[in-house]
């Protein structure tokens, strides 16, 4: 069937409408850009640095034997992360005039690995950066990397003996380690301990306030919060560290009203609700030096710049100045000295220095192009279909739609009571498509006006589903678990227009294992504008995966951890950048042993039955040691698919094309 309508005419593409179609200059904060070559980059220093474009990582990585799913970690700009906050409080309380310093600490439970800590403190070392730790294995880990005594460790979370002790520990090695009451059962835990090891403690309460959060983690604040201790609760805290001859060992005042906190208003309330707890303490005589103000700095996830969960409608500089002024105004009217302030912004501090990139591999296409006809049956329900496609203009835009949906009802009613076969449902199918396809371009030709209401979700319909090699549950949990948004780009191809709307499928063999919902400026989108696939390897980029995401993700279908590449700036280097790491994705035998599968075992069982076939002469005997070989060869190799080279044409899962 051949198709009169033609639309209208359209301008040439270039990176810069890539830019703006992927709004990467909004939430990529001046750290990613596309390149006049289409590919896009990482600016690890923002405009004070190089530019490197991420597909080169990628060739980089497979040179070296690794391939995608790859996880890029761009080392410097942790680095760059860290003194963008310390430079936002240090100009903050020099302008204001306060008389506190600050001291941050990053949370470790953002991201535990150990490079990323080790990244972090290095980045931090000349501004006493120390840490914040919520667990047992959180306190083991972070004791023996912080050596600095003259940083914090902010021990939060729920404790018993052993927490105590081993935090106490660090009291002994000379540390300033602060243990965060959470109920008034650690304080007289921490008194009990602290004189068994004769040491004395540094004490923290955190307070409940009324004040809370917004958005996915709003109940990590407020009055019925899961930590934190009330006003009368603190009162007797205070007194128990008093009657134990410990007033002196009370020393920070802790809040916090939850992660990704988009409306600074939100922060001000807080922070002065705080700052007058810690006022009214002061005045009663407690020698408090830290008001710790928790976490809660937002990442602008969707570039919208707004109150919406996955964004923020402030900057790092704007949060520094709110929390300063803040803490000053309520310490100055009620005449008590300055704090010394913490914050504990892990997601602000590590969301941007890592890249997920995953390769497309496949499709599930509406009206693919294809080739594929089978004999068409002369039916009625066909000659109506193939008569809309005649009578299709603008005019009868509409008509031609109610029509077609029409038969696409009757014919799967049919074929369900067993009145239709099945080559007149597969090509109705087929035409369907076809017409729905031309129906959408018909629309997008015509004023917004003009086009029938119950067209509205025809785009959504007809995007294609992205088979990607990639488990959503291992490497992007929040968005299968919370809805949280995330930037999803191709990193190359940005030179050529983008021609499909599509959404994102990962390898698992679940449902929800999928992205199908993406920013945009004004609301969330269902689709994601990406190129049709050719010959090449085409590969998306899913940023602002650095907090909770790498450490989070679980073993649905036994998918491990993915390859993983650290890249460094080098002005030596002759791309002025190169890899210093690479850490190998988890094997089969690795994912196999944490659910106590022992490789010994399965090759033994194996091993037993092939022996079996061969003495039953289904096999040869060398036939059943090659096999042998190839299961315990392929214990070693990654949980991730072995797709094609770049050679082979990409694989497509598809309904056959229409018949012209």
């Amino acid at each position: 069937m051949e198709s009169t309508l033609t639309g209208p005419s359209v301008s040439p593409w270039t990176h810069e409408d890539a830019i703006e179609r992927y709004m990467i200059d909004r939430w990529g904060a001046g750290y990613f850009g596309v390149n006049p070559d289409g590919r896009l980059t990482a600016r690890p220093l923002q405009d004070g640095g190089r530019s490197i474009p991420i597909l080169d990582v990628v060739q980089e990585a497979q040179a070296q034997g690794l391939h995608a799913p790859m996880l890029i970690r761009f080392q410097d700009l942790l680095h760059h992360r860290v003194r963008a906050i310390h430079g936002a409080f240090h100009k903050a309380i020099a302008d204001s005039g306060y008389q506190g310093a600050y001291r941050g600490v990053y949370p470790i439970k953002v991201n535990q690995l150990r490079e990323v800590l080790e990244e972090i403190l290095a980045a931090g070392q000349s501004f006493h950066f120390g840490i914040e730790v919520g667990s047992k294995p959180e306190l083991f880990a972070g004791l023996a990397i912080h050596t600095d005594p003259e940083s914090l460790i902010v021990c939060n979370g729920y404790k018993d003996d052993a927490f105590i002790r081993t935090a106490l520990v660090g009291r002994k090695l000379g540390k300033r380690v602060i243990l965060i009451a959470e109920k008034l059962a650690e304080v007289r835990a921490i008194v009990r301990v602290a004189r068994e090891m004769n040491v004395e403690p540094l004490v923290g309460l955190r307070v409940r306030l009324v004040s809370k959060g917004a958005g996915k983690w709003a109940t990590s604040g407020g009055e019925h919060a899961k930590f934190g201790l009330s006003a009368i609760e603190i009162l007797e805290a205070a007194q128990v560290l008093a009657d134990a001859g410990m007033a002196q060992a009370f020393k920070l005042l802790h809040f916090h009203i939850g992660s990704q906190v988009p409306d600074i208003h939100i922060v001000k309330r807080a922070v002065r609700e705080a700052a007058r707890y810690y006022a009214k303490l002061r005045k009663m005589g407690h020698e408090l030096q830290y008001l710790d103000v928790g976490g809660g700095l937002a990442v602008d996830y969707d570039g919208s710049r707004s109150t919406f969960h996955s964004s923020m409608n402030y900057s790092v500089t704007e949060y520094a100045d709110n929390v300063v002024c803040n803490i000053l105004e309520v310490c100055d009217e009620e005449k008590v000295p300055h704090p010394t302030i913490v914050s504990e912004s892990g997601r602000a501090t590590v969301a941007h220095h890592s890249v997920l990139v995953v390769e497309v591999f496949g499709s599930i296409e509406k009206t693919p192009q294809e080739e594929f006809t089978v004999a068409s049956p002369d039916h009625r329900l066909i000659r109506t279909l193939k008569d809309s496609d005649r009578r299709l203009t603008p005019e009868t835009l509409g008509e031609c739609w109610h029509d077609i949906q029409e038969v696409k009802e009757e014919a799967q009613q049919r074929f369900e009571v067993g009145a239709l076969e099945l080559p007149v449902k597969a090509e109705v199918e087929r035409l369907y498509w076809h017409l729905a396809e031309r129906i959408h371009q018909v629309a997008t030709t015509l004023d917004p006006s003009e086009v029938p209401e119950d067209l509205g979700d025809l785009r959504n319909q007809l995007a294609d589903q992205h088979i990607c090699n990639f488990s959503v549950f291992q490497s992007l949990l929040d968005h299968w678990a919370l809805g949280q948004l995330f930037p999803i780009v191709p990193i190359h191809r940005l030179d050529e227009r983008p021609d499909a709307e599509a959404t994102l499928v990962d390898i698992t063999c679940d449902s929800d294992g999928k992205v199908s919902k993406f920013i945009d400026l004004q609301d969330v989108k269902e689709t994601l504008s990406l190129h049709a696939l050719n010959t090449s390897p085409y590969y998306l980029g899913i940023f602002l995966t650095g907090a909770y995401q790498d450490i989070m993700g679980d073993l649905h279908n036994l998918f491990g951890r993915v390859n993983e590449v650290h890249v460094f700036l080098d002005d030596d280097e002759e791309d002025g950048w190169y890899v210093e790491e690479t850490i190998p994705a988890s094997t089969i035998s690795e994912v196999l042993a944490m659910t106590q599968y022992q490789n010994h075992d399965l090759a033994g069982r194996l091993k037993a039955q092939i022996d079996a076939a061969i003495k039953a002469d289904r096999l040869r005997p060398n036939e059943g040691m090659r096999l042998l070989a190839d299961y315990e060869r392929g214990l070693k190799d990654q949980t991730y698919l072995t797709l094609a080279k770049p050679t082979e044409p990409a694989q497509r899962a598809s309904v056959p094309p229409p018949a012209k």
